[in-house]
Order: C-alpha cells, then sequence, then structure tokens
C-alpha cells in the first residue's frame, strides 16, 4: 500500500512546497483560498477541497496529505462564509464550486488542466457531485459523507424540522442569511438538487462516496444508501461506509487514505 502521503518530501526536490494564498472572483466577488502546492516541478494534479456548513471543518489534514502525496490541493471559502464578501446560500455554494473548480488549473504555472478533481464533505460533498456533473473536465469525484439537500428537502416533517433548527444554529461565519432563508431555499429547490439524479452526468467518470456509520448530521439512510442504489450503473462508482461521526473524527486516516487511493487510480 503506497503511503506517501505520510512522509515528508525529500528537501532536495525543488522548487520547494508552498501555500500561497490565493484570489479569484465569482461572479464579482473575490473568492479567498489557499493553495497547497507539492514539492517539485510539476505539471500537478490539482483537486479543490469543498467544505460544508458553515465550514468549522475545513478539512486542511487531507489538503496537506494530498500535498505530501503529489497533488495540489486548493481549499475556498464561499461567498458570505468566513470574512468573504457577497451573501452565503445555497445556489452561491454551488455556483461557486463550479467557479472554483474551473480556475484552479490557472492559480499556479505548475498545475496540470487536465487532471482536475473535487473533493468535498458534508454540503461539500453535495456541491462535488454537482459540480463534476457540470463540468465534464473535472476527472474525478469524491463525495464524504454528503448531505443531500434535494433529498432533505423531500423528507418527512422530523427530517425538515431537524434541518431546519441545525441551519438556524450555525451562521455566526455566514453574512446575508440567516437559518430560514436557507430551509427555505432547499425547499423551493430541492427537488431539482437530488444527487440521485446526476448519475446520467458523471457515467464514465470516478465518483467516490464515503459515508460515516455512525453519522447524525447525514444519516447514511437517507444520505448515501439512495445514492449507492442510484449510481449503481456507473462502471467507476466506489463506495466506502467507515465507522465514524460525520466530521470522520477517529477515522481521519482511513479517511486520507480511502480518498489518496482512489485519486491514484483516477488521475
Amino acid at each position: 500500500m503506497d503511503d506517501r502521503w505520510l512522509t515528508d518530501p525529500d528537501p532536495a526536490l525543488l522548487p520547494r512546497a508552498r501555500t500561497p494564498e490565493v484570489r479569484f472572483d465569482s461572479a464579482g466577488v473575490p473568492l479567498l483560498g489557499v493553495l497547497h502546492l507539492p514539492a517539485g516541478p510539476g505539471p500537478h494534479p490539482v483537486v479543490v477541497v469543498l467544505h460544508g456548513f458553515p465550514g468549522n471543518e475545513r478539512n486542511f489534514d487531507l489538503a496537506q496529505a494530498l500535498r505530501r502525496a503529489g497533488y495540489a490541493a486548493l481549499v475556498v471559502h464561499y461567498r458570505g462564509s468566513w470574512g468573504v464578501g457577497g451573501a452565503y446560500c445555497w445556489s452561491n455554494v454551488l455556483a461557486d464550486a463550479a467557479r472554483t473548480a474551473a480556475a484552479a488549473p490557472g492559480l499556479d504555472p505548475s498545475l496540470d488542466p487536465g487532471r482536475v478533481a473535487v473533493v468535498g464533505h458534508s454540503v461539500g460533498g453535495f456541491a462535488a457531485l454537482h459540480t463534476a456533473a457540470g463540468d465534464p473536465s473535472v476527472r474525478a469525484v469524491a463525495a464524504l459523507a454528503a448531505y443531500d439537500l434535494g433529498a432533505v428537502s423531500q423528507a418527512p416533517e422530523g427530517v425538515l424540522e431537524q434541518a431546519r433548527a441545525m441551519f438556524a444554529e450555525d451562521p455566526l461565519p455566514l453574512r446575508g442569511t440567516s437559518g430560514d432563508a436557507l430551509f427555505e431555499e432547499m425547499r423551493a429547490n430541492g427537488p431539482s438538487w437530488r444527487l440521485a439524479s446526476l448519475a446520467p452526468r458523471l457515467a464514465g467518470r470516478p465518483v467516490l462516496l464515503v459515508a460515516a456509520e455512525h453519522d447524525t448530521v447525514a444519516p447514511p439512510a437517507l444520505h448515501h444508501d439512495p445514492l449507492v442504489r442510484a449510481y449503481t450503473g456507473l462502471e467507476r462508482c466506489e463506495t466506502v461506509l467507515l465507522p465514524s461521526d460525520h466530521a470522520f473524527s477517529d477515522r481521519r486516516v482511513a479517511l486520507t487514505r480511502a480518498v489518496i487511493s482512489f485519486l491514484d487510480r483516477s488521475l
């Protein structure tokens, strides 16, 4: 098993690894990101890492491991989140994720525009699958404990109320929104956002679906299992179920190994 992501690069490898701050516009608003560039001249495959709602877990450990494995990893903030201008909403998350995947290869000359992948956690997993479905240049996509806003929008009342309460609890690092606004946007757009409906547009490309057995935020029965059934016909879909919680708190090494092994096979 190749665990090169557990080892720091050879100090003789030039240019050395770098971590530049990057900025690029989405609908006229500058998005802020951190680009983890590997050591060596490249060309490096690039992985866009999308965080969830509101973004307390930003998966920087995964980004650093990707870099050690030879992948450039870009972590960004959406409009209206964590000091970025504009307003936060689900539609902007989707638009910003798509814009990030398109912009990523041009952020440094060492990046390979022919090898772009998107990896997202929670709502970031929802955005990652939508991004790949809408952009054929995305070579591979991984959704980690994906939170399916479309499935929730059509779920029983108890699930809806749990979502409303969660949206209301967490918008402190967000601007231009509220829990009620996010809930109503989900209800209005959810039927067209269901992740299961994306299967035909992902055909022929590698897809990784990772779920957490003890996830109470995105329980696999609602968020993961329907995707597994819908994507069964995709010849390059892989699934992993880890015995952990929504953040994979005690399975970060297993999660990282699953993601990097998938990318090694796909890019």
